[in-house]
């Protein structure tokens, strides 16, 4: 998953929370994120621009670190 932006994504069924680990280091914690928005970004060509057109500003969010 080589991104110039993500470094990481993890995400969890249960919760419905997509983990983003910015290459930064800041980690962000994206809230009620469906599971086929997640697989459209595990699949996407550039995790960046998906990340900046579908997930921001359309899922709440707690900022976890930086």
């Amino acid at each position: 998953m080589p991104s110039s932006v993500v470094s990481k994504m993890i995400y969890d069924g249960d919760t419905e929370t997509l983990r983003i680990v910015y290459v930064s280091g800041m980690v962000y914690d994206y809230k009620n994120v469906p599971l086929e928005v997640y697989q459209a970004m595990k699949n996407a060509g550039s995790k960046g621009t998906f990340l900046n057109t579908h997930i921001k500003n359309n899922y709440e969010f707690d900022k976890v670190s930086d």
